[in-house]
């Protein structure tokens, strides 16, 4: 099965080397970093968790998502799903790979992942978190590559592997419940103290991992000639839609919560976020009004079944959710928790360069390990 990847077109290796070329530059970025330090990024004292971190916390979404295609197709027989569920199994895979690698960047020394395993401590989310991904990714790995193998040689897939595929379900839950867990279990940052976060992590995730999956599977489609039929992309779309709407309705909460019960430790994040603190300018203000104009448009557009139907209009609709989504939850979320400060203080933070590079190339790998993926599983079932 593995030799299929080896084997493709011009336009397959020319992929192969755009993507490898966004490694090497990710990869010598982060020599640098590794030789003079997180100085050369633009965190600091007042925002230690940056681009890094918001990159790992919007994956880990994109990771758990596979959820929403392996429920309804092994618990209720959902056989629509039957050409996307590898599909989303083999999304999750480099998406934790992608989320272990931002942590590691953010960590500064890579040795220091060590610590976690050589000197375990339970009481930590951050103990949990990692047992969670390396589970999670073990998981998809088990799961996908025994039931591909099945389904190559013609048989049924083992019944021990029911249990996995089980297990797995919840799990995928856990990694962004947790994730979200170490945000609000942090007394000290208001904005991230709140009991909805695992929820609205939740819910995002729903929404922008099945946006991501549905634009590949139009995209196989496109360039491979790979259908995964019309009734498996408008189940996509519905379930985009549920998700969506329970995001936006979450942030509202959140929003009265701040706004109407005048809690300063809440409502000065949210004013900085999309307003400015202390009437002074925020660099977030315009991006986060974008993906809150992003977030209501696609709703409606998602809302409509005509719109779903449209290629075209449900292209639009999930390039604004992902978009949306990647805003919030991919710098807004992270950065507003630590700007104002607990003494009110205002630190700007904008993504330096060295960050974005290093973020290519860990976003370029993952990239890769999906195109393989991908390539791999065409190819059999081009041949079946």
């Amino acid at each position: 099965m593995l030799e299929k990847i080896f084997i493709g077109s011009k336009r397959y290796w020319g992929l192969i080397f755009v993507l490898a070329a966004f490694v090497l530059i990710g990869v010598v970025t982060y020599a640098r970093q590794l030789t003079e330090g997180l100085t050369i990024t633009n965190m600091s004292r007042d925002v230690s968790w940056g681009f890094y971190i918001a990159q790992f916390t919007f994956m880990v979404g994109v990771a758990a998502s596979a959820v929403m295609v392996v429920l309804p197709y092994y618990l209720h027989d959902y056989k629509k799903f039957s050409k996307v569920v590898i599909l989303g199994e083999f999304l999750a895979v480099p998406s934790v790979i992608v989320c272990g690698l931002f942590i590691v960047a953010d960590m500064g020394q890579p040795m220091r992942v060590l610590n976690i395993i050589m000197f375990p401590t339970p009481s930590s989310p951050m103990f949990w978190d990692m047992l969670s991904l390396m589970g999670y990714l073990v998981l998809n790995l088990l799961v996908g590559f025994v039931t591909f193998d099945a389904e190559r040689k013609g048989i049924p897939a083992p019944k021990w592997i029911k249990f996995f595929v089980i297990v797995s379900i919840p799990w995928a839950v856990s990694i962004h419940t947790v994730t979200a867990f170490l945000y609000c279990g942090l007394e000290a940052r208001h904005f991230w103290l709140t009991a909805i976060l695992a929820p609205r992590f939740l819910a995002s995730a729903f929404a922008a991992g099945p946006s991501i999956l549905l634009l590949l599977c139009l995209l196989l489609r496109k360039v491979a000639d790979y259908d995964v039929g019309k009734e498996a992309i408008q189940k996509l779309g519905q379930i985009i839609t549920y998700a969506m709407i329970a995001n936006v309705f979450f942030i509202l909460l959140e929003l009265f919560t701040g706004l109407y019960a005048n809690i300063p430790a809440h409502l000065h994040h949210f004013e900085y976020l999309y307003v400015g603190a202390h009437g002074e300018y925020s660099v977030l203000a315009g991006p986060m009004t974008a993906s809150s104009v992003l977030a209501v448009l696609a709703v409606l557009m998602l809302l409509f079944p005509g719109f779903r139907r449209n290629q075209l209009t449900l292209v639009i609709a999930c390039i604004m959710v992902v978009t949306s989504l990647w805003i919030d939850k991919g710098l807004g979320m992270v950065v507003a928790g630590f700007v104002p400060s607990p003494l009110g203080y205002v630190n700007e933070y904008v993504p330096s360069a060295v960050e974005l590079l290093v973020g290519l190339g860990i976003y370029g790998l993952g990239a890769l390990i999906l195109t393989v993926l991908y390539k791999m599983v065409i190819s059999v079932r081009k041949e079946q």
